[in-house]
């Protein structure tokens, strides 16, 4: 339905992470490898970074409803985008789920930055006037906004013990922290010396790939990568 990626290390380029990889999220927008529903990701795309400020890490983003191999002036851009943490997204819209920039990822709440490829049903869902759209996602994204992110791994398990055909994998940084849930798709990870990357596909074919098993959650800081078992929860509406 999505596809995305996260970093967390040096200050890279965006494009070194987007549009350089021979497979990167440029080319996952028209041909994805791994992607299990859909095939390609034309719906629009997001990219979120961190900017160092004297109020620490603050969010940025760039989201558009079009796709991201038709968007010229980012490609310009990008290579001049520099950050030590980054979530960006190509989009494949849900069935009856609007196109529009608000509708693509990441979102914010001014801290953080999340992403959600996959699919959920908004009637598990609470409902809530902070979602930045009425997407599937979005009200999802206000959701674990809503909770706090340090309780990520109990709200994907109680929305997918409630849908059992949701797909939750959710991507997520805060400038200091990469999480991420795999609930029903694809995500690998990368250990470069100089950080680490996650994402719902490899953006080349180097050996040192390696696949998150499902329904597992990741947590990325400097100093390790720690993955827990995500089980789902009994007695949940």
């Amino acid at each position: 339905m999505c596809r995305h990626l996260g970093w967390l290390g040096a200050d890279v380029t965006v494009s070194s992470l987007v549009l350089d990889p021979p497979h990167g999220l440029l080319v996952q927008s028209y041909a994805p490898r791994r992607q299990k529903h859909g095939l390609m990701n034309a719906d629009g795309w997001g990219i979120g970074f961190f900017d160092r400020s004297l109020e620490g890490d603050t969010p940025r983003r760039w989201r558009s409803q079009a796709p991201l191999w038709g968007d010229v002036s980012f490609g310009s851009v990008a290579p001049a985008l520099r950050s030590h943490c980054v979530v960006a997204a190509v989009r494949s819209a849900s069935v009856g789920m609007p196109i529009e920039a608000s509708a693509t990822a990441p979102f914010t709440d001014g801290r953080w930055l999340l992403s959600h490829n996959g699919i959920v049903d908004r009637a598990v869902l609470p409902l809530t006037s902070s979602a930045e759209s009425a997407c599937d996602s979005a009200i999802l994204a206000a959701t674990i906004f809503a909770r706090g992110l340090d309780a990520l791994g109990d709200t994907i398990a109680e929305i997918g013990t409630a849908d059992p055909l949701a797909r939750l994998n959710v991507l997520a940084a805060n400038g200091s922290r990469l999480l991420a849930t795999v609930w029903g798709d694809t995500l690998s990870i990368l250990r470069r010396t100089d950080g680490v990357v996650l994402a719902s596909e490899p953006y080349d074919d180097a050996p040192e790939w390696d696949d998150v098993p499902d329904r597992h959650l990741v947590e990325v800081t400097p100093q390790r990568v720690t993955l827990t078992a995500l089980n789902a929860t009994k007695g949940s509406r």
